[in-house]
């Protein structure tokens, strides 16, 4: 069975994907300091309590397993707090990455998959498909595109196999159940809105009713977190197959405004999402949808936003 050294596996996105690399017949093995991440997500392999920071340990990762491919979810990710607090998202970003590579092109250089973000992006002028400009707006999209630097230049000098991922909107949960979406704080949008329709959560703060969009809140492309994770299995079984490396979006292309998720909301609460109104926060484009190619949509569910909800619904009443 082969290994795969998974960055982060403790979060949102990174323990579905464990989930999925262990129905794929793989070993998931886990880094996380549990900064962000929680221990009782780590259910199909070891969890290596530590910091991706930390080379020495790193070092004896690569010694103690047989490494055959590397997931790089291990980040700080809230755009936010990155404008507070720029530093610490170089030093977690930018820093740790370049120490995981060296560690990776010391230890017989392992395929590589990077979670990268939309966020490099910018404010978008047009579609986004994978060739648009990169123009981050904020310290958190600057650290992801700073990263992307990193590896292709390594995959240039070294023949690192490399793909890189730009997530737009992960959303939902496990369908089995076994993983639910939880974060600390909380910022996605799903679940703070379900929560203020069951009355877990203060009302929602709804920033910006004047963009321009059919009904004047932002529109988003919102990914099911499991089709997330198989991206991800799909994407090292490219890289393992020989292909030397690529970047790709990883959306719906289908864009669902915010007006419509608290509508699908109460539709599928059977209650309405008490919100506030307030003014657009800076930064905030109207508009983000990836064009989604024949590489990306092949053996992806693409539940619809309903589904989504449910999913979530069901995760929050059994919190």
């Amino acid at each position: 069975m082969s290994t795969i050294l998974v960055t982060g596996g403790a979060g949102f996105i990174g323990s579905h994907t464990c989930k999925a690399l262990s129905a794929a017949g793989l070993q998931p093995v886990v880094i996380d300091n549990l900064s962000t991440g929680f221990r009782h997500n780590v259910k199909w392999g070891p969890l290596i309590e530590g910091d991706v920071g930390d080379r020495t340990l790193l070092n004896q990762i690569f010694l103690e397993y047989p490494v055959a491919g590397v997931i790089h979810f291990a980040a700080s990710t809230y755009v936010g707090e990155s404008m507070s607090v720029p530093l610490q998202y170089y030093r977690n970003n930018v820093a740790a990455t370049l120490n995981l590579l060296e560690a990776i092109t010391a230890h017989g250089s392992p395929p590589l998959i990077f979670s990268s973000s939309c966020a490099t992006y910018g404010i978008p002028v047009g579609p986004l498909a994978e060739d648009h400009p990169q123009n981050p707006v904020n310290p958190y999209g600057w650290s992801k595109l700073m990263c992307e630097r990193l590896i292709l230049d390594t995959a240039m000098a070294h023949g690192l196999r490399a793909a890189i991922l730009r997530y737009f909107n992960a959303a939902g949960a496990d369908p089995d159940g076994e993983l639910r979406e939880e974060h600390d704080p909380e910022t996605h949008l799903i679940p703070l809105a379900v929560g203020a329709a069951l009355g877990t959560r203060p009302p929602l703060k709804v920033f910006g009713t004047d963009y321009p969009t059919p009904d004047g809140t932002c529109i988003r492309d919102y990914i099911h977190v499991s089709d997330l994770a198989s991206a991800h299995v799909r994407a090292l079984g490219e890289l393992q197959g020989g292909s030397p490396g690529f970047i790709r979006n990883l959306g719906t292309g289908r864009g669902h405004s915010v007006a419509q998720v608290l509508e699908a909301i109460a539709a599928v609460t059977g209650r309405p999402v008490a919100h506030e109104l307030h003014p657009r926060r800076p930064g905030d484009p109207p508009a983000l949808t990836a064009p989604v190619s024949e590489e990306v949509s092949a053996g992806l569910r693409f539940p619809g936003l309903s589904a989504i909800i449910n999913s979530v619904t069901g995760r929050l009443h059994d919190a």
